[in-house]
């Protein structure tokens, strides 16, 4: 059996996004085997899932949002039975999937079955008192006999049912303490995982905040450059229209004045 996650790969929704995160990152801390089907790149997977998801699961506007999860043809449920289903401890009935031994579903469906086959062992016990009725042919010291054979057997099979609750207890609690390291690795993988989203929020957020203050120190060194571009177009024109003015005053100089013209040419140059 394979659990089908259908997911947008594109989509604009941080809040799908995140929804989408949560469930691929449980899946693989629980290490379960899936598949990811983009809705969003493909339309054939898009209408699989709209028409396979039940009538009354989905919304009021009739369109299922990602993500939608099933297992193979059946469906599971969205994020938010999924949601309900990790706080209750009880995934792996929702994707209808055997919990492996050691888990916290495993161990709760183990008391579960304890106690049918206790309420189940009472009922037999009720029963085996009961003495069948047998055809007598009147002999009373018969009928003391079957009676007293019947009480011996009734007594074995008592004494060897409360030997079998006995052991069936012991069984129960080995297993208990041995469940309970697998339950507790996996509390802890489900913690890391949790963690490790954490910190890539933080890290993405961090780089965001970066790649912003170089964006805005790169505008400032821009902007630097282009003012000093402009005091240098400014200066060069001013420069140049100091000379040309120069010029034409000289030009209206008498000729006979040319070394204070050369001598103003060459200070305005």
């Amino acid at each position: 059996m394979v659990i089908k996650v259908f997911l947008a790969s594109s989509s604009g929704s941080t809040a799908i996004k995140k929804k989408q995160q949560d469930v691929v990152g449980f899946l693989e801390a629980l290490k379960v085997d899936y598949a990811q089907l983009d809705i969003a790149c493909n339309e054939e997977n898009r209408m699989w899932m709209r028409q396979n998801v039940p009538e009354d699961k989905k919304p009021a506007n009739g369109i299922p949002l990602p993500p939608q999860i099933f297992n193979e043809e059946g469906y599971c449920g969205d994020y938010d039975t999924f949601f309900d289903a990790k706080e209750d401890n009880s995934v792996y009935a929702f994707l209808g999937l055997p919990p492996p031994p050691g888990s916290k579903e495993a161990e709760q469906a183990d008391k579960a079955h304890i106690v049918e086959n206790g309420n189940h062992a009472e009922e037999i016990l009720d029963d085996s008192i009961e003495v069948p009725v047998e055809e007598r042919n009147g002999d009373a010291h018969v009928e003391e006999e079957q009676a007293e054979e019947a009480d011996e057997e009734e007594g074995e099979g008592g004494e060897e049912e409360a030997e079998e609750e006995a052991a069936d207890d012991e069984a129960t609690e080995e297993e208990t303490a041995g469940d309970e390291a697998p339950a507790e690795e996996e509390e802890e993988a489900v913690g890391e995982t949790d963690e490790a989203q954490a910190e890539e929020e933080e890290q993405e957020e961090e780089d965001l905040q970066s790649e912003e203050e170089e964006e805005l120190r790169q505008l400032e060194v821009d902007s630097r450059d282009t003012l000093y571009l402009a005091l240098a177009f400014l200066s060069s024109s001013c420069l140049f229209s100091v000379t040309l003015v120069a010029i034409l005053l000289l030009s209206l100089l008498p000729p006979s004045i040319p070394s204070i013209s050369s001598v103003v040419l060459y200070a305005g140059c």
